[in-house]
């Protein structure tokens, strides 16, 4: 006969847990003899939660089944000293589905996870194993009396589908109907699921990933911060690093700020007032170029490491930009003026061919000499355009904005006879920040700026400084049907950010200890993503909502944006916003001040929130756009007054400074606010200084008066610090710091203040002695000597002594008072009142000490990281024949031979005196730094 088989799928029910702490499924089950069987199917985005417990019957103990970070786990734990545990996968909280099968037979348990029965993981119990009588999946209830229900993690979030129970499959519509099992916070016949990661809402390239609520966001290696990724961790500009007081060096600079361009290598020069930044390409040496003619032209295209998008947006930042474009030529023409085609040229940014050479304008077929009428052949406008046999050049700065980066240089005049070129195209460097200090004042409470409605319907961010004395005003405001956004200093200690995005007004604030309307500058960075909201003032500590995971998200905006004022009707703000910034781009408040009445560009008193920044005595100067440190009366330099001015001292050294005229150091001598007469009362001296030796005796400081008075500081022969103050009325003062050998090549930093009776002594900023005098006056100065007086002065024993070997070693950043005679010596030696004799050589302290650490440093230039070319003779090393190179190599091997040789005998001979010296216990004083302090230094470390 004929057997009919007819079989059908189990029916796919999913079921979704929502709850993490009420949600369960509760399914009888029939106790099996012969063993356990269970399978079902689950998926989710936690990395914890219990997914089945049982109790076995015949007190087999009971069973668990759960997630631990992502990983499976089954326990069975009757035997509490030796519980079977078997643990399965990874990740296993990924948002797909995955298959659980447990099956048990006699004292056999086996643990299959996606049907892999490959990998399939087993382990014995010492007891037989019964199935049990119910099952919870997803966690337990709240009250319970029958059931012994575990739950040693969190109640399981997620879905399950394809439940089997000894080998039965279970149909979740007869548990909605309440006709089989029980259960609690469940949603039957729906996977609930969110995927939350799609769309990826983390920006700048970061990984998302989730849980059943939120998602996350891996911001590493991507160069941005925050809950989404969205603020950059680098700043704008180099301009914004030398605020927070850096100093030269490679920094990442983000021109857009949360934008999309990505962070760009540069090197940020500061070291004077115009901070530059500087981008490197791959070829700013001297390249010489033979063989190219209009149908072989040679070809150099030029590669920044850098998308072109980042560097246009680094060049509109800034306020001026150049690159140096160089051609040496012997019978190579260049432009081929006053008519014709060109011989060369070269491409900008725009991929467009340009015509004009360094130093001269767009548009305009000349090189700088032309423009400047200097040309050497006047019939020409540029020199190589002569088409002379001998060397000659056309060197400029190519300073067109819209035209930078050079990116490509063509040449095509060098395939006759004795034609030979060079060029040479420098990195692009840039000065300026045009957005940092750009500011508007608002004069009244009715006036403001307005701009182009703020499109950021994910991710906001909003960040400016503020000055102001007013006691509320609203910053900033863009309204939309529903939603808007609002900044405002609602008290005089308090900021707040307010936004709605459909689910209701949220409100960020932030309150400070002090009082924000001080007329100073204030920094505020507003954000909202979806994730949460924030508030930042100043630094002090951030105020963090955390946004609803499910309702509206978008924020819509359609009117302008309001700066300065509201569309609202709410008190406008009165005072100065700078540097106003809205998702990375710059708002240019500056120009739409000048055509909006109430409103004025730019915003005075930067010096009274920034003249902290000016260090060791040096003024903030106030400017425009910004400020300045002038260090004229400090013994210090550079752009924050930071960088020290010291010199070595050889044997003889000696650097007087004469009090007879008024002097100030600054560079204009005529000014005489800071002078000092010969007649003078000082009632009081700050001195400070550092010094670094390895010689005693030692005369460090020497200040003489009219009347015979003075101070003095030396070193004595054991290494101890004296200062000796010689007052009429007090006599012959001695302080002795004897806490150490100041003479072991180490750096060490002095202050002597006498504030009328009271004098106060610290060495490396340590408080070591207090006095109180009987005199208060120091009458009539008459000059102050360092390293060695040259006078014929009656000095005391132990003065002279120390005068006699003067002081080898290095001085640094020198100050008496406002004088500053170290610094007048190196920097206006012909206007100062400052004698020098003896040998004095401008080096680095910091260095020099190093240097006795490290036998072998390399320090490389601030100012030009990459390296110069001497030009003197610019094709000396680009071009030369074959021959010249080898024979230079050899050369240059031989002298190193040489000095190598020259060097090892000096050190050998010194080595063997000083060892006669110690052996006759007499010890001589070297004449001259090269023979003692270096090669001291040198001979040790050798």
């Amino acid at each position: 006969g004929n057997v009919t088989f007819s079989c059908s799928e189990p029916q796919v029910v999913p079921i979704t847990f929502v709850s993490n702490s009420r949600s369960y499924l509760l399914l009888p089950g029939t106790p099996q003899i012969d063993g356990l069987s269970v399978s079902f199917q689950l998926r989710t985005w936690n990395k914890d939660g219990l997914l089945l417990f049982t109790e076995l019957s015949e007190n087999s103990g009971p069973l668990l089944v759960y997630l631990r970070g992502g990983r499976l786990t089954l326990l069975i734990q009757k035997d509490t000293e030796n519980p079977v545990e078997i643990n399965e996968g990874t990740s296993l909280h990924d948002g797909l589905w995955h298959s659980v099968n447990i099956n048990a037979r006699r004292h056999r348990i086996t643990l299959t996870l996606d049907n892999n029965a490959a990998t399939a993981s087993h382990a014995t119990t010492v007891s037989r194993i019964y199935s049990g009588n119910s099952y919870y999946f997803g966690g337990c209830p709240d009250n319970f009396t029958d059931s012994q229900c575990l739950n040693p993690i969190t109640a399981f979030q997620g879905c399950m589908r394809l439940i089997f129970i000894d080998n039965q499959p279970k149909d979740l519509i007869l548990v909605q109907q309440g006709s089989l099992g029980n259960f609690s916070d469940l949603h039957i016949d729906l996977c609930g699921i969110k995927d939350r990661c799609l769309p990826n809402y983390c920006e700048h390239g970061g990984k998302c990933s989730q849980s059943w609520t939120t998602f996350y966001c891996n911001c590493s290696d991507t160069g941005y911060m925050g809950a989404t990724c969205h603020n950059s961790i680098y700043e704008q500009s180099c301009e914004a690093y030398r605020h927070q007081g850096k100093t030269s060096g490679f920094f990442y600079i983000d021109s857009d700020g949360s934008g999309p361009l990505g962070p760009l290598r540069v090197f940020c020069n500061i070291t004077e007032d115009k901070i530059w930044t500087a981008v490197q390409h791959n070829n700013t040496g001297l390249t010489k170029v033979q063989d190219a003619d209009l149908k072989k032209p040679y070809t150099m295209s030029f590669n920044y490491n850098s998308s072109m998008e980042q560097l246009e947006a680094m060049i509109n930042s800034a306020e001026y930009c150049e690159q140096e474009a160089a051609y040496h030529c012997k019978k190579s023409r260049l432009l081929n003026t006053p008519n014709g085609m060109p011989f060369a040229w070269w491409v900008g940014r725009a991929n467009e061919k340009h015509l004009y050479w360094g130093g001269s304008l767009p548009g305009i077929q000349q090189c700088a000499c032309g423009l400047e009428e200097s040309c050497l052949d006047m019939r020409y406008f540029c020199n190589c355009d002569a088409d002379r046999e001998e060397w000659t050049n056309d060197t400029g700065f190519l300073a067109f904005k819209d035209h930078l980066p050079v990116t490509q240089i063509v040449i095509t005049d060098t395939n006759r006879s004795n034609s030979e070129a060079a060029w040479k195209i420098g990195p692009l460097r840039c000065y300026g920040d045009r957005q940092f200090w750009n500011a508007a004042s608002f004069n009244t409470e009715a006036s403001y700026l307005h701009f182009p409605t703020f499109h950021a319907e994910i991710s906001a961010d909003i960040s400016f400084f503020f000055k102001t004395t007013a006691i509320s005003g609203v910053f900033l405001e863009n309204l939309g049907i529903k939603d808007f956004i609002r900044i405002e200093i609602s008290s005089p200690k308090e900021i707040t950010f307010s936004i709605d995005v459909g689910n209701g007004p949220t409100e960020a604030t932030v309150q400070s200890p002090t009082l924000l309307n001080d007329n100073q500058w204030h920094y505020v960075r507003a954000e909202r993503n979806l994730k949460q909201t924030s508030l930042q003032v100043d630094s002090l500590p951030k105020k963090v909502l955390e946004a609803p995971a499910e309702g509206h998200f978008r924020l819509q905006l359609n009117s302008q944006l309001f700066v300065g004022g509201t569309a609202s009707r709410k008190k406008g703000f009165l005072g100065c916003i700078r540097s106003l910034h809205l998702n990375g781009q710059k708002l240019d408040l500056e120009e739409r001040a000048k055509m909006t009445p109430g409103v004025k560009p730019g915003c005075p008193g930067h010096c009274s929130s920034y003249g902290n920044l000016c260090h060791n005595g040096g003024k903030c100067v106030e400017k425009y756009n910004g400020y300045s440190c002038d260090c004229t009366s400090s013994a210090y330099e550079g752009p924050f007054c930071k960088e020290e001015v010291s010199a070595l001292f050889e044997t003889g050294t000696s650097v007087t400074y004469i009090f007879q005229e008024p002097y100030p150091v600054t560079k204009n001598a005529s000014t005489s606010s800071s002078a000092i007469y010969a007649d003078a009362v000082m009632s009081k001296e700050n001195i400070a200084f550092s010094f670094l030796t390895a010689h005693t005796p030692s005369l460090l400081l020497y200040i003489n008066t009219y009347f015979h008075d003075y101070l003095a500081v030396i070193l004595s022969k054991n290494g101890s610090l004296q200062v000796r103050y010689k007052l009429s009325k007090d006599g012959l003062l001695i302080f002795t710091i004897d806490s150490g050998n100041f003479a072991n090549r180490e750096l060490h930093h002095v202050k002597i203040n006498r504030e009328g009776r009271e004098l106060i002594i610290q060495v490396d900023q340590v408080l070591k002695l207090k006095h109180n005098f009987s005199e208060t006056d120091f009458k009539a100065i008459k000059s102050l000597s360092l390293g060695k007086v040259t006078d014929s002065l009656s000095l005391d024993p132990e003065v002279s002594k120390a005068n006699a070997y003067g002081f080898t070693g290095c001085l640094s950043s020198v100050q008496y008072n406002h004088i500053a005679p170290l610094k007048a010596a190196l920097r206006h030696p012909s206007i100062a009142p400052v004698t020098v004799k003896g040998s004095l050589t401008e080096s680095s302290c910091a260095s020099i000490m190093e240097a006795d650490v490290n036998t072998v440093t390399t320090i490389y230039s601030s100012s030009d990281p990459f390296g110069k070319t001497d030009e003197r003779e610019p094709l000396t090393n680009a071009v030369r024949s074959d021959s010249a190179v080898i024979g230079g190599i050899i050369a240059v091997v031989i002298f190193i031979i040489f000095c190598i040789i020259a060097i090892m005998s000096r050190l050998l001979y010194q080595h063997k005196q000083a060892h006669r010296s110690s052996q006759t216990k007499a010890k001589e004083y070297p004449e001259n730094l090269e023979s003692s302090f270096k090669a001291d230094i040198d001979l040790q470390n050798t």
